[in-house]
């Protein structure tokens, strides 16, 4: 259940905060009325610090359009990021504001941190809702400090050596290598993956990756403990059962487009990556999206997926 509790009004916006016990959620009802440029600029500092206190920040009907939303990041945030080192398919829109991830309207998006498989991530994430979705289509949040603290200790200290991620880039299957590093030489995914250490091999036109990255990490404003991984997202487990049994006969746990094992390279067991799923689940914190909605999260503090929808739907990103 989910609990209400108003906060300080900055400039006659009455903010609440939505609260289901383990993730929280900071709601402004800007409006039309509200210059949203100034407004952001006059409350700046103060909003940062809801930010990194509650990890989301929602602003209700605050954007007419695209322009103004990528005005308001810029606000905020500062300059918007490109996506680089990607695991997903997204579309450019306008610089570096981005479609959310391309996949199937009836599959969720499960619950995870932004790039928290690459030793470099986005500090925010900022999301626009341009076309509300008919059915279903939320971004739901977990606080990944929640998250962490909902994990059986034994599943915790298995996961203490991090997490192993292996890729392999093959044309038509997944991202190509070109789309995933934004190259379209060698060389560049070469330096790349050496400057930022990334294992990788080639085999013909196909390249295979292998990097390690820790399971958890330390939130520099607080210092508190979050989990950051993408594990279960990685893991073959996350695939659809005949799909898995398909790759993995094809490709074997070595060939997958995507897989992730421990640290040390052992298997990661089915009943882990279930606490794991189930304590995002437990965590998780859905509200519906309206037009013009802008949604701020620290992307650190606060994990995001996506529910499955059906009917038009149109949720931009940009990252700072």
């Amino acid at each position: 259940m989910m609990n209400l509790t108003c906060i300080a009004a900055l400039d006659g916006v009455t903010p609440e905060i939505v609260d289901n016990g383990f993730t929280k959620a900071v709601i402004f009802p800007v409006g039309p009325a509200v210059d949203l440029r100034s407004w952001l600029t006059q409350h700046r500092d103060h909003l940062r610090g809801l930010l990194r206190d509650h990890g989301c920040l929602l602003l209700r009907a605050a954007a007419d359009d695209i322009e103004s939303f990528g005005a308001a990041v810029k606000t905020f945030g500062g300059g918007m990021l490109e996506y680089t080192e990607r695991s997903t398919p997204r579309t450019a829109v306008s610089g570096n504001i981005y479609t959310s991830t391309d996949y199937p309207a009836d599959q969720p998006i499960l619950l995870h941190n932004e790039n928290s498989y690459s030793d470099r991530w986005p500090e925010r994430l900022h999301f626009y809702c341009d076309v509300v979705p008919a059915v279903g289509g939320a971004t739901p949040i977990a606080d990944s400090r929640a998250v962490l603290s909902l994990l059986p200790a034994d599943v915790r200290k298995r996961f203490a050596a991090g997490v192993e991620y292996t890729r392999s880039y093959r044309d038509g299957l997944g991202l190509s290598w070109q789309e995933a590093f934004q190259a379209e030489d060698r060389g560049s995914v070469e330096a790349y993956c050496a400057g930022h250490g990334i294992e990788f091999e080639w085999a013909g036109d196909e390249l295979r990756t292998r990097h390690r990255r820790p399971a958890t990490q330390r939130d520099p404003h607080s210092g508190a403990e979050v989990w950051f991984n993408q594990a279960h997202l990685f893991h073959f487990s996350s695939l659809e059962p005949e799909v898995s049994e398909v790759l993995l006969e094809l490709y074997g746990e070595d060939g997958l487009p995507r897989n992730a094992r421990f640290g040390d390279g052992q298997p990661i067991p089915a009943a882990d990556l279930a606490a794991v799923r189930d304590a995002y689940s437990r965590a998780s914190l859905t509200v519906p999206w309206q037009r013009g909605d802008i949604l701020t999260i620290d992307n650190m503090l606060m994990a995001h997926g996506r529910e499955p929808y059906s009917g038009p739907r149109r949720i931009l990103v940009a990252m700072t």
